[in-house]
């Protein structure tokens, strides 16, 4: 298969992914790395699973602009008072959607939910990648389920993927 004629489809898990960043310590500047999909693994359509919260439309807006095609959770308060709106079921379900209409699936994520998910993908060759936050942000189970070989991880294109200072005022 020609890499420039596959349809590679990403998904994304914006709540493990954003977390997953931060807690090393860094923030992702998610236009780059839209680009950095697109250069990197030819990205035809790329998913942001996200929970929604009033307040956000700067950053659904900006995301909107950079190519994502956002799919949206509603969210609830917990009784810690966190926000919550888990979008894994959302995810899963897209990836069966689309199943006819992409190449490969790209998954980012480092959630050992999604392991089975992986495991059917790699059996149906529609498996290109999982892309975890790092090693240490990413679930035992899902690096067995991508068995090792089908994963790679963002915190090594930090000089690459990083917000810069001055943009983080402007996009939350």
């Amino acid at each position: 298969m020609n890499k420039k004629q596959a349809r590679n489809y990403v998904f994304i898990d914006g709540q493990n992914l954003n977390l997953g960043i931060r807690e090393l310590g860094w923030k992702l500047d998610l236009k780059k790395f839209r680009r950095y999909l697109e250069d990197k693994y030819r990205a035809e359509k790329v998913y942001y699973f996200i929970g929604y919260v009033e307040g956000n439309s700067l950053l659904y807006k900006s995301l909107q602009e950079y190519g994502y095609v956002l799919i949206f959770k509603p969210t609830f308060q917990g009784p810690d008072g966190k926000v919550k709106g888990n979008c894994d079921a959302e995810l899963v379900l897209q990836v069966m959607i689309d199943y006819k209409n992409y190449d490969k699936a790209i998954i980012v994520t480092g959630d050992g939910d999604f392991g089975c998910l992986v495991k059917y993908l790699i059996e149906k060759k529609k498996l290109l990648t999982v892309l975890a936050p790092s090693f240490t942000k990413s679930s035992w189970l899902l690096r067995q389920s991508a068995q090792n070989k089908y994963i790679a991880f963002i915190n090594g294109l930090k000089n690459k993927l990083e917000l810069s200072k001055n943009k983080k005022k402007r996009v939350p």
